[in-house]
């Protein structure tokens, strides 16, 4: 694997933005927001501003929402549910899938099963077991799936793969409820020259 870019993203800041990336990108997106709690509905769970995040694979940057009707955009967070850039969620091509394997292993994306966005499916799903995580009821604790890697059509065609890292701000080693969640750490391999091989 090339590392072309080291590139940490926390909140809404890159250190190293790159829009134009010519080689493989390698980087870790840190505390990603994904429609943080902002108090306690009726029924006195927590709640969020129903709000996604979305985020370009291509530059490791956070897209503003005003910009979210644009193909600008790959994947978009939003508490547990990510969604990609394509069919009923956005203006691109964007698919995606979940392949089981080891994220360092799986080298090509693969050629057919890309899955968009729509009204009956979603192409990463979700629910705990169903897409790339388990959500563990006894401690009220969400984590990602070991051996999931969540492979991703971007919206300009591009491919790429994705391992979830953790769900709680700072990805604590142990999270536990008193953490704090919706704020998700992944790392990415990024093809920039639109073939399959994600090396």
């Amino acid at each position: 694997m090339i590392l072309a870019l080291a590139l940490f993203v926390s909140a809404c800041d890159s250190s190293s933005p790159n829009d134009d990336p010519q080689e493989v990108v390698a980087a870790r997106a840190v505390d990603i927001p994904s429609d943080p709690i902002i108090g306690l509905g009726s029924d006195g769970r927590p709640v969020g501003a129903n709000a996604f995040s979305f985020f370009s694979l291509r530059t490791g940057q956070i897209v503003a929402s005003a910009d979210s009707a644009s193909t600008g955009w790959d994947l978009g967070f939003k508490g547990s549910t990510i969604i990609v850039n394509g069919g009923t969620s956005g203006p691109g091509n964007g698919a995606a899938q979940i392949v089981e394997g080891i994220f360092s292993d799986v080298m090509e994306a693969p050629e057919n099963g890309w899955v968009q966005d729509s009204a009956d499916v979603q192409a990463i799903p979700t629910g705990s077991g169903n897409g790339w995580y388990n959500y563990n009821f006894a401690t009220q604790v969400l984590s990602p799936i070991p051996g999931r890697v969540i492979m991703v059509r971007t919206a300009d065609g591009r491919y790429a793969k994705v391992s979830m890292i953790s769900y709680y701000q700072g990805a604590p080693s142990t999270p536990s409820a008193d953490n704090t969640s919706r704020f998700v750490t992944f790392d990415y391999v990024f093809q920039p020259d639109g073939s399959r091989n994600l090396q």
